[in-house]
């Protein structure tokens, strides 16, 4: 099972429209991950019409018409694997401890809200990852969005892909 992991698009107001590279992904992915801060519904209306699976939570910058459509906090069973997504954790100090307590029943999290890429694993075994933003770089060098992998309930292959400069 292939995943797509993205975050913070913030359309239209940090770019007009998603990158055409990470467009192009959708349909090679079985699952598509959007960890908030959409700001409008037709990002959302996009990548429901154009994945096979859509898994996502609103964010902080996100309006009613999306928070009524959305979780705050979502939750999937994918191929064995036990994901949630969430936008916001709080600070980076002290993010796996805090996370493994909240999410004691999740092999992966994704979240949001930084736009700072971040790969790591707390000490009960949860993987946190954040897959930056494919729209709006902030103090990183580059725009971002993460791939990987499901087999056998574990998860493989991930890879966070840098998009080139606009």
């Amino acid at each position: 099972m292939r995943l797509l992991l993205m975050s913070d698009t913030h359309l239209p107001k940090r770019a007009k429209e998603l990158p055409e590279r990470l467009l192009a992904e959708i349909p090679r992915a079985d699952v598509v991950v959007h960890a908030g801060d959409w700001v409008d519904t037709g990002t959302l209306d996009l990548l429901e019409s154009r994945s096979r699976r859509l898994v996502g939570v609103y964010g902080n910058n996100d309006g009613p018409d999306l928070r009524s459509r959305l979780p705050e906090v979502a939750r999937a069973e994918l191929g064995g694997l036990r994901l949630g997504v969430v936008h916001e954790t709080g600070a980076a100090q002290g993010r796996e401890a805090r996370c493994a307590a909240r999410f004691p029943d999740l092999d992966v999290l994704v979240f949001g809200h930084s736009h700072i890429p971040w790969d790591t694993t707390a000490g009960t075994g949860l993987r946190l990852l954040n897959p930056g933003s494919p729209t709006d770089r902030r103090r990183q060098p580059y725009c971002t969005y993460m791939t990987a992998g499901v087999t056998g309930g574990r998860l493989r292959d991930v890879e966070l892909h840098r998009l080139p400069r606009r």
